[in-house]
């Protein structure tokens, strides 16, 4: 795609000086014409299409006349059996190169559970693709493929906190399969935190084209350097309505690097928690503007409480970038590693001060101590966890909640059945007992009970539920 801009330029007489006329019209059309044909041929190499496959096994349809009595006595219990079907599923995306071994990141919801993945490079050839590190929380997964030396064209990454609204942004990807295709646009806007997509939520928005398939495709600047990962649209019509979504390249870099040091991915954790400084609570406080993060958490022990953070403390900036409300602080800390330090600017009754944090990782406490419930209960089969700031951040939930979460559980689990309990619950109290281990749950089961009176916290909403030993329960 070429764009075409025309000036029209008079001449100027400036006084005291001999009236000259010159001309500066263009004299041909290549004066007049720019193109972003260069910076597509470094680009797009370094995009790929990725293709995924899936085979997946499908109930067979069984009649329900099949299990009278009556069929069963004729014709025998396995009668209208018939074995699972398997199905193929498939599904395409894209990919960036950035390195020239053959590492390639991408999005994790275009490679999801797939069994194969194969990666068309731009000049068609194809490579089948492992997986080193998958991200839920972020929505990046990182690839290789096997080069055998050969080195590829690949994108170096740009500091997206240097990226301004109204840059100028290319798109490259594969729209609806149809083949590698090129977008322009501009950094519409920078921080967008309420897209709904992932747990780190601090998107650059574009007006660039981005369309199903265009997911982990290149979002680059003007230099030809990556600053962000497509990964979301907002539309109604399944098409790009120009609002398109990128993770910021200095998120994906630090994934990439933990799936190059050794394939895990260990986060920092502030162990500090609060709410956005609206307008009301900044004018209840005589601020003179919103914004910033005031602390109404800490964990004892975590990176912020050992730095002398308080509750109350308003957190404006880390590492001199500015932290508008809590989505920004948990980008600014996600895109550290553990160990390092970090200058926290924080407002303090009327002062502003700078604290100097070493970030920590999350702490395994009570350990996670995994259990299975056994007995004669309506609770047995059901797998029980501690949870932890640890495991909380593992699993992307509030590493603030406490109490003893369903990790699993057998189909055959009573109150699994009836809908009583769900993965993901956390069980907070049993017939009046306090749960904060998985000891407790154990402790409340070995009481013989008529009914069991439970309270659940269900992704922050609280749950009063009652069962009876004929499995017979109603909640409120």
């Amino acid at each position: 795609m070429a764009l075409f801009c025309f000036a029209l330029f008079w001449a100027v007489i400036i006084p005291g000086a001999k009236a000259e006329v010159r001309r500066v019209l263009p004299e041909s059309i290549s004066e007049i014409k720019l193109s972003y044909a260069p910076l597509v041929a470094k680009v797009t190499p370094a995009v790929v299409n990725i293709y995924t496959k899936r085979v997946v096994k499908t109930k067979s349809f069984r009649s329900p006349f099949f299990d009278d009595p009556l069929f069963r006595h004729f014709f025998g219990d396995s009668f209208g059996n018939s074995a699972p079907r398997e199905r193929v599923q498939r599904s395409l995306g894209s990919g960036v190169i950035v390195r020239s071994n053959g590492i390639i990141v991408t999005n994790n919801h275009v490679i999801g559970e797939a069994d194969e993945i194969t990666v068309a490079l731009a000049d068609r050839r194809e490579f089948a693709a492992e997986v080193i590190l998958t991200d839920e929380r972020t929505d990046i997964a990182v690839l290789k493929i096997e080069t055998k030396g050969e080195e590829l064209a690949a994108l170096s990454f740009n500091d997206s906190d240097n990226v301004a609204v109204g840059d100028l942004v290319l798109a490259v990807g594969n729209p609806f399969g149809v083949g590698q295709t090129v977008t322009s646009g501009i950094v519409s806007a920078l921080a967008r935190t309420q897209v709904g997509v992932s747990d780190y939520q601090f998107f650059i928005q574009t007006d660039a084209a981005v369309n199903p398939g265009n997911s982990g495709g290149a979002l680059v600047d003007m230099t030809g350097q990556l600053i962000g990962v497509n990964t979301a649209i907002f539309s109604r019509s399944g098409g790009s309505n120009g609002i398109g979504f990128a993770v910021p390249a200095n998120m994906v870099r630090y994934i990439v690097a933990a799936a190059l040091a050794d394939g895990k991915l260990t986060r920092p954790w502030l162990g500090a928690a609060g709410q956005t400084v609206t307008a009301e609570i900044a004018e209840s406080l005589g601020l003179d503007r919103p914004g910033g993060v005031l602390v109404d958490d800490l964990y004892p022990g975590g990176s912020a409480a050992r730095a002398g953070v308080r509750n109350g403390d308003i957190i404006l900036s880390i590492d001199d970038k500015d932290v508008l409300d809590p989505q920004g602080l948990r980008y600014r800390i996600g895109t550290r590693n553990v160990g390092v330090q970090i200058d926290v600017r924080l407002m303090r009754a009327g002062r502003v001060i700078t604290v100097p944090i070493v970030l920590q990782e999350a702490p395994e406490d009570p350990p996670r101590n995994e259990t299975m419930i056994e007995g004669q209960t309506p609770f047995a089969g059901v797998k029980v966890a501690n949870l932890s700031p640890a495991y909380a951040e593992e699993i992307g939930t509030d590493p603030f909640r406490r109490g003893v979460m369903v990790v699993a559980a057998n189909r055959n689990s009573a109150v699994i059945r009836a809908g009583l309990l769900k993965l993901g619950d956390i069980i907070q109290s049993l017939n009046g007992i306090k749960i904060k281990k998985v000891r407790d749950i154990e402790r409340a089961l070995r009481k013989e009970a008529d009914s069991y009176d439970i309270v659940l916290d269900r992704k922050g909403r609280m749950i009063n539920c009652r069962i009876s030993s004929k499995n017979r329960y109603y909640c409120r």
